[in-house]
């Protein structure tokens, strides 16, 4: 299935490297051997030499690569993290996060190149970027500082998640 590019996105193949530039970044990726890439009037065609699986498995992978580059280049991607405990809070640092987890220290966090980490709410911290791995990357390393427990819910979240909830102790009988 081919990737129609958006205007003002260009993408071009050369010594087996795929380069997407547009309004929010340039991205690049590393071309698999077998993979054969045309760009034409607009539309990014992934191609496959035969039908065996391992071709097969390749063709989808690149071809949703290059259309999470296309995506990202034009629209980007953003994670959204609910912080729930009580004291424990976020605050803005330069290009990072400073996070306050009911640890005796806090946690110093540098967004790493091409993420742009925001804190609109003391316990929401919301990651951006044209890189859907990045981002992805970077959120799942904030939420791992303090993943939610399962008996009072606490910790960091994605916005989206449903965190199921264990009973905890009875009064004994």
């Amino acid at each position: 299935m081919p990737v129609s590019l958006p205007k003002g996105v260009e993408a071009e193949q050369s010594d087996g490297m795929l380069r997407v530039k547009g309004p929010n970044g340039d991205l690049e990726m590393r071309i698999p051997p077998d993979m054969t890439i045309t760009i034409d009037g607009g539309v990014l065609v992934v191609e496959r030499p035969s039908d065996t699986r391992q071709n097969r498995a390749m063709h989808g992978l690149t071809r949703a690569l290059a259309a999470n580059m296309v995506e990202g280049v034009t629209n980007g991607f953003r994670k959204t993290l609910q912080i729930i405990g009580v004291g424990y809070r976020a605050e803005k640092t330069g290009s990072g996060i400073r996070l306050h987890l009911g640890y005796s220290h806090h946690i110093d966090y540098d967004a790493p190149e091409g993420v742009v980490i925001d804190v609109p709410q003391p316990t929401t911290v919301v990651v951006e970027g044209p890189d859907k791995q990045k981002v992805g990357q970077t959120a799942a390393e904030i939420r791992g500082f303090r993943p939610p427990e399962p008996y009072k819910g606490k910790g960091i979240r994605y916005d989206d998640e449903q965190v199921r909830r264990k009973a905890g102790k009875t009064a004994g009988a």
